[in-house]
């Protein structure tokens, strides 16, 4: 079962923090909102991704599991 990175445009403020934690599955665009990979998230990086998504002020950054969970 795979683990995938999403972003709620709505709630997202571009505040970048995702990205300082998860350079290697998020960039920035030019206004400096996220750019989620289009990928699962590797095993290897799944506790940074936890971590990024509990440090998001605003909770626009989501983990989706492939069963359709979200954390």
């Amino acid at each position: 079962m795979s683990d995938w990175l999403r972003v709620n445009p709505i709630a997202c403020e571009a505040h970048g923090v995702c990205a300082e934690l998860l350079p290697e599955l998020i960039t920035l665009d030019r206004r400096c909102y996220p750019i989620v990979a289009p990928r699962p998230v590797p095993p290897a990086l799944a506790s940074h991704a936890r971590r990024a998504v509990a440090a998001c002020p605003t909770l626009a950054l989501l983990l989706h599991h492939e069963d359709g969970a979200t954390s």
